[in-house]
């Protein structure tokens, strides 16, 4: 059962419909692992789906904007993007340092044979979802 609400785009499903076979698994787990953490935070109410960009995109009220992709031009990677102003890739970079690979503070890059190290990927997630309930605290909590 959903603790919150999911305001989808149809747009959306368009977009992850013209990922290649191989790459929308990858991205649907992405976006599987985004709603989950959604669904376990007591303080996330609503999440909306929509396009940024052109991409996934996903924003709780009190949160910073999370978008995931798959591009063309670098096909053996994908991502899961933040708001390059904000401090989240700054501070997984210093928790996380090597467990993730970085496009420099706007991206965790996955290339497609990685195994995406989920739990600490959740932390992520949750970082970004509250991030102006907690973006004063020292490693935003994590």
């Amino acid at each position: 059962m959903e603790n919150f609400m999911l305001l989808k785009n149809p747009k959306v499903d368009t977009i992850f419909n013209a990922y290649p076979e191989h790459i929308k698994p990858k991205i649907e787990a992405l976006r599987k692992l985004i709603l989950e953490v959604a669904n376990e935070l007591e303080s996330v109410q609503k999440i909306e789906e929509t396009l940024k960009w052109g991409e996934p995109s996903y924003i709780a009220k009190k949160g910073s904007t999370i978008r995931i992709d798959w591009k063309e031009k670098t096909p053996e990677q994908y991502a899961m993007y933040f708001k390059c102003t904000s401090k989240l890739v700054t501070t997984f970079k210093e928790v996380y340092g090597s467990t993730f690979k970085y496009e420099g503070n706007r991206a965790i890059v996955f290339n497609l044979e990685d195994v995406v190290p989920n739990k600490e990927l959740k932390r992520c997630i949750k970082a970004a979802l509250l991030y102006h309930t907690i973006k004063q605290l020292p490693t935003l909590g994590i």
